[in-house]
């Protein structure tokens, strides 16, 4: 079996789509396969960049074409309306931040509200280490906020290390106040959305109310989070003594 049929196996397997990490730590493994390669990661990015088998549905996750029809309604593009467009895509990177943190060895938590929300085949509450959030302050207006941000990593001490806020289109303020909210703290802010609201981004973050974060508050786009999901994946097979 050569490379291509391989990984077409492992995405068959899971239902004709995959991100990265699951073709990282699938592919290599599919019985009969040959990767006489040094670099059998880059090879797996090459291969799913064939567009005779392959398609992008959005940053981070690929499908095989054979499959798109049926994958279109359970992934939310097309023919979808925007609004559940939105609901999945918010979902989707929740659970490629939560996956970043664990793979970073990292607590992770999301909101009870979103914890029945589907990331890909399983429920946000499957891929989250946490149940309920570490107690980290006493005042209550604190965490009451805390308690509604899209996702949090914890550090061993059962501090925030990092709080993202998933936008698509909203319009931001929001996110931010929790931010400024919870600016005592040693975290660090990032606004997870598309590429083309990074202006947007710009000029909220730049008013004066918000002025005490401007410098604390990153942006990521969703091919940046799609980028590193990958690359934490790779490196964390790489760090168990997978082949490279």
């Amino acid at each position: 079996m050569n490379q291509h049929e391989a990984v077409i196996k492992v995405m068959e397997e899971n239902g004709g789509y995959a991100t990265f990490k699951y073709l990282y730590e699938k592919s290599l493994k599919v019985k009969g396969s040959t990767w006489k390669t040094k670099t059998p990661y880059a090879s797996i990015r090459r291969i799913v960049q064939d567009e005779r088998f392959f398609f992008k549905i959005r940053p981070g996750l690929w499908a095989l074409k054979s499959q798109r029809v049926i994958l279109k309604r359970k992934f939310k593009f097309e023919d979808s309306t925007k609004r559940e467009e939105n609901r999945f895509t918010h979902s989707f990177y929740q659970g490629l931040l939560v996956e970043i943190g664990n793979l970073n060895n990292l607590d992770t938590y999301v909101p009870n509200q979103d914890k029945n929300k589907f990331f890909l085949s399983k429920r946000l509450s499957d891929v989250v280490t946490l149940r309920q959030i570490y107690q980290f302050t006493n005042y209550q207006t604190v965490a009451r906020s805390a308690k509604t941000i899209d996702v949090i990593w914890f550090n061993s001490r059962k501090f925030p290390s990092s709080m993202f806020e998933v936008e698509y289109t909203t319009s931001m303020e929001n996110s931010l106040v929790k931010f400024v909210e919870l600016q005592d703290f040693n975290t660090k802010f990032r606004i997870v959305c598309d590429e083309s609201r990074r202006r947007y981004f710009e000029d909220k973050i730049s008013r004066s109310a918000f002025q005490s974060i401007r410098d604390r508050v990153d942006f990521w786009n969703f091919d940046y989070v799609s980028e590193l999901h990958s690359y934490k994946a790779k490196l964390n097979r790489l760090e168990k003594g997978v082949k490279k």
